[in-house]
This record gives C-alpha cells, sequence and structure tokens, in this order.
C-alpha cells in the first residue's frame, strides 16, 4: 500500500476491495432503514437454480446495469484481494446473476486467486442447491442474517425466517464445504431479556462459525421501529440492559476462543473479515449499485438511494466515461476518518503512522484530546515509547461513541488548511 504523506493530497493506495449492494429484499424488517426494493414474500428457493423468477424480473433487469457500471468504472489496479455482496438480500441471486456479476468484476479488474469473495444470506433463501452454485461460482465466505433464535423476537422484528431455517442454513453451508461463514446477532431488540441474549450467544456458539457480528439495535428515523418505540423504553431494553448485553457478549465468546478484533465483530483465529478491514484501515475501495459508496483517488462517493435514480445515474455515467465528479476528501475529514474507524479494531493505530500521515503537531493535539479517556480507563497507549494507540475492551468500546465525539468536535471545526 503507497503511504499518505502530510500536505501531499494525491498519494493515495490503490483499491484492492470492491463492494456489490444487491438491493432486493422480500420485505423490509421493521429496524431496516436500508435501501432496498421490496420484491415480495415468493421464496427464489422454488425455481430451479440459475433459471429467471416470475416476479423477480427486476432483479435482473438491476444486474445488467450493475454490470454496466462495473464495466465503465476505471481500471485503478489489476488485482482485487475482497470482494463483498451485500444488501438486501443478495441470495435472492439465482446462480447465473451471480456468475454474471462476478465474472464481469474479475474481466474488468481481476479477482486473486486467493481472493476472499462473501455473500450475504438470509436462513430461509437458500437451500443445497443453490448454495452449491454460489460455491461453484466462487463464494468462499458467507454471512448469515439470524439476528435471534427466539421465534417471537424474529416475528417481533419482522424477519422472514424461522430459527428451524437458522439450523438448515447452516448444515447446508457445511455440506457444500465453505468452512468460513460469520453468524450475525442484533442485542436491544423489542422483549430481549439477558436471559434470550445469553441463549442466542450459546446456540450461536454450538453451530460453530468461524465470525460471529454482534450489534446493538440502532431506531433509525422513518422505520417501523422508530414509529412504534421510544428508545431505552420498553419493550425496548432500557439502556443499561443493552451495555449489559455487550459485556455478556464479550466475556461469552472470548471465553469460547473468539477473538475480539472490532467493535462489533469477533473471529476465530486468521477468520477476521479481510474486507472490512480494508474499511476500517481507512483504504481505498470500489463500490458499485445503488447506493454503494466508493474510496478511490481520495474521493468518496455515495450512488443514488433509488433504483430510478440509480439507473439515471448509470447513464450519464456511461456518457462521462466513467468519469465521477466529486472533491477530494480533505486532510482534516481523512484525520477524522482514521481516527474513528481505526479505533473500532482492537489493534488501535499506529502512533509513528498517524504522524507519517498528518505531522506530530497534529497527533500531540489527538493525544491531548484522548488524555481524559486514558485517565477514565478506556483509552489506552502502549508499547515502548507509545507505538499503539487503542480502547480497552469492552469498557473502551462501549463508550466509544463519547471518545469518538470528542475527537469530532475537537478537529471538525477547524480549517482544513491547517492540517494540508
Amino acid at each position: 500500500m503507497e503511504a499518505n504523506q502530510p500536505g501531499d493530497a494525491l498519494s493515495f493506495d490503490r483499491p484492492t476491495a470492491a463492494y456489490i449492494h444487491i438491493p432486493f429484499c422480500r420485505r423490509r424488517c421493521f429496524y431496516c432503514d436500508f435501501p432496498i426494493s421490496v420484491v415480495g414474500d415468493k421464496p427464489p428457493r422454488s425455481r430451479q437454480v440459475g433459471q429467471s423468477d416470475t416476479g423477480f424480473g427486476t432483479i435482473a433487469e438491476y444486474v445488467d446495469l450493475l454490470c454496466q457500471e462495473i464495466h465503465t468504472t476505471p481500471v485503478l489496479s489489476r488485482s482485487l484481494a475482497t470482494v463483498f455482496l451485500g444488501g438486501g438480500t443478495p441470495s435472492l441471486l439465482t446462480v447465473s446473476q451471480l456468475e454474471q456479476i462476478l465474472e464481469t468484476v474479475d474481466q474488468r479488474f481481476g479477482i486473486d486467486a486467493s481472493a476472499e469473495l462473501s455473500m450475504e444470506i438470509d436462513p430461509d433463501t437458500v437451500d443445497l442447491d443453490r448454495l452449491r452454485g454460489y460455491r461453484a461460482a466462487g463464494i468462499n465466505r458467507l454471512s448469515l442474517g439470524v439476528q435471534a433464535f427466539q421465534p417471537e423476537l424474529l416475528i417481533a422484528c419482522g424477519r422472514t425466517h424461522t430459527p428451524a431455517d437458522i439450523y438448515a442454513a447452516v448444515e447446508a453451508i457445511h455440506r457444500v464445504g465453505v468452512t468460513n461463514f460469520s453468524l450475525d446477532l442484533i442485542s436491544g431488540l423489542p422483549h430481549l431479556t439477558l436471559d434470550h441474549w445469553q441463549d442466542s450467544l450459546s446456540q450461536a456458539i454450538d453451530l460453530n462459525p468461524t465470525h460471529l457480528s454482534v450489534y446493538d439495535l440502532t431506531v433509525e428515523p422513518g422505520t417501523a421501529f422508530d414509529r412504534w418505540y421510544t428508545p431505552g423504553a420498553d419493550p425496548l431494553p432500557s439502556d443499561e440492559a443493552t451495555a449489559q448485553m455487550y459485556r455478556i457478549a464479550q466475556k461469552t465468546l472470548t471465553q469460547a476462543g473468539y477473538h475480539h478484533y472490532e467493535i462489533s465483530n469477533y473471529a476465530r483465529s486468521g477468520y477476521a473479515c479481510q474486507h472490512n478491514c480494508i474499511y476500517w484501515e481507512n483504504r481505498s475501495y470500489y463500490g458499485f449499485g445503488m447506493a454503494a459508496a466508493s474510496y478511490t483517488n481520495g474521493q468518496r462517493f455515495t450512488r443514488p438511494r433509488k433504483r430510478r435514480e440509480y439507473y439515471q445515474w448509470i447513464q450519464t455515467l456511461v456518457k462521462q466515461n466513467g468519469t465521477i465528479d466529486c472533491p477530494i476528501v480533505s486532510q482534516n475529514e481523512r484525520l477524522l476518518d482514521t481516527l474513528m474507524l481505526g479505533l473500532r479494531l482492537a489493534a488501535g493505530l499506529s502512533v509513528p503512522g498517524l504522524i507519517a500521515q498528518f505531522g506530530e503537531a497534529i497527533v500531540s493535539q489527538v493525544l491531548d484530546c484522548l488524555q481524559p479517556y486514558q485517565r477514565q480507563g478506556w483509552v489506552v497507549l502502549e508499547g515502548e515509547q507509545s507505538q499503539r494507540l487503542h480502547l480497552t475492551d469492552p469498557e473502551g468500546f462501549l463508550f466509544s461513541n463519547v471518545v469518538l465525539t470528542s475527537l469530532f468536535e475537537r478537529f471538525a471545526a477547524q480549517d482544513a488548511e491547517l492540517l494540508a
């Protein structure tokens, strides 16, 4: 990776990762504010593998236009180490649609033979044949959206699957030979108790995934939960209860042999998500699809969040030969991005690396801002000559928003020229 130098706004690393957004879901979960299109409840597993779906024609149209975007995007590197299909529900894709996407990516940018190819799947949208097709197409890492193991909680948050679907999906994952798979859980759901939470963690461990993502519910504006509930009030758990759930997850999963390598993520040794680590290390990546974000040539750009506007944007992109006109991220913004992303990692940030990028005076201000949280026991400077800066686990992670807000307030208002 090419290191950025202080004052050199044109020195950027080459992207080695691609995120691909598949915005289709059978229905919208009650907590979801993601940019998606609802296609109905007809299960995709009822078709033959690779066959088109009556009622799912919009997916085929989207895939064609998505591939057009990929084909039009300027090539900044010829070797992708990770590809991640997120959503939405990427497992609504037929095998042939997945193959079309991956072949287009490979033809345009090249995918390393050893690349991590991840795909999010919902438990009730896959079966053995479909997973075999995905595996043959190159997918070698699967992320299963479990969220909870209690049927009443799944119903309460609008999920379409059952606990039996979870177990069936994991069995199918094992049978097709995908050893690298992750389970997602959500704490803070309505009616979720500490006993429920401990039970979900125990059942997840019993399924022996290589990776677990544990997210705390955020009640987003405009969602069904936003209309129905007030954060911290019944039937949502209290703030104290959700904090306790975080501590329980940290203790339970680390004792079970999972490394807590990022605020919300745990992995067996060697199974941290390579793709997501690129985000947290503030490295460059391609983004494709409706509402997808990219970070290339020092420019962050997010595509339109609605399908019609996204299709119109692709037409403009083609006319402009793949040129996207947006400002380069300022040195000030890059500093905040680096801090806010890097402090999510258990490994934290290299202080000499920060100095190399932003200069000793700025890093001195950062460390000064963090001193109260060092005294609080949430932030640690460790190693000879304080080589690394990181949050403590679990308390520093638990109060990371307080720490990051302080950094943002300290630096966001400063003129970018002071850091250029």
